[in-house]
């Protein structure tokens, strides 16, 4: 791993009676988060200043890109999920242009630090709980943990905890464990490439060099443009996707325990 970090991008110097508490720099992850966060925020920005009937341009294209996410939701929670555009299209988005920073040469990508995607994760999982509580009210909501013969509340509540505590943890770690290993493998080979590597061998003027080293490099450039890029490319779209549609299931869940109740409580009073 030492050799794919470098120096961060950001120094602050730690001045102060509590200046032992601050390293003296802004992590590399932070940093661009911060750029992701600001470039979505101009997009947003500069589609809704002008807003027209007849879209065009930015405008057009976020349009479409929320329409897609609606339509998402729809399928997956069903109309009432709609009040919840604003989460996961959010985290869509940020997960995705988060992703696809790592293929800039010598950036890492923020979800290639465990501490963003468990930002994320912990966002979700707090998200999807309020929501549940909000629909249901907080005693019934915490029902739903002790199963429906409350003989078996025992056995249940364990098992209904530690399944919601997993949920935060494999969202981090799927996404942190994918991201990250691209990175890795793309460091690899810019470093197989490098004037330490293929190429400074090609540039030292022997015969071996310039063949090997030349036709090794053209070998991992077209490799690398033809099948890696594309690859890691779908990666990031496709874990962005996962997140994304796991974040619904468990909106979709916490909403359907309150109309599972809310059906109940209709069919007693009829009865």
């Amino acid at each position: 791993m030492e050799i794919i970090e470098h120096p961060p991008i950001f120094r602050i110097p730690a001045v102060g009676p509590l200046s032992w508490l601050w390293s003296g720099y802004v992590p590399d992850h932070v940093s661009y988060t911060w750029l992701a966060m600001l470039v979505l925020i101009v997009l947003a920005v500069a589609a809704t200043r002008r807003v027209s009937l007849v879209p065009r341009g930015i405008q057009n294209v976020l349009e479409v890109i929320v329409e897609q996410f609606q339509q998402l939701i729809d399928d997956v929670i069903g109309h009432e999920g709609r009040p919840y555009l604003p989460l996961i299209a959010t985290l869509g988005l940020y997960i995705l242009f988060m992703n696809l920073m790592g293929l800039v040469p010598g950036v890492a990508g923020p979800t290639t630090n465990v501490n963003t995607t468990a930002s994320c994760a912990i966002v979700v999982f707090f998200a999807y709980h309020w929501i549940g509580i909000r629909k249901q009210g907080l005693g019934t909501y915490l029902k739903h943990f002790m199963g429906p013969v409350p003989a078996l509340a025992p056995l249940m509540v364990p098992i209904e905890l530690i399944s919601h505590l997993a949920r935060p943890l494999s969202l981090t770690l799927r996404l942190f464990g994918n991201m990250l290993g691209g990175h890795i493998l793309l460091a690899i080979i810019f470093f197989l490439m490098g004037l330490d590597g293929l190429l400074g061998w090609a540039l030292r003027g022997s015969v071996a060099g310039i063949v090997l080293g030349g036709i090794g490099s053209l070998a991992i450039t077209a490799f690398t443009v033809g099948f890696l890029f594309p690859l890691k490319i779908l990666v990031s779209f496709l874990q962005a996707f996962i997140f994304v549609m796991l974040t619904m299931l468990y909106i979709a869940g916490a909403l359907e325990e309150g109309e599972h109740h809310a059906a109940e409580q209709h069919a007693a009073q009829h009865h």
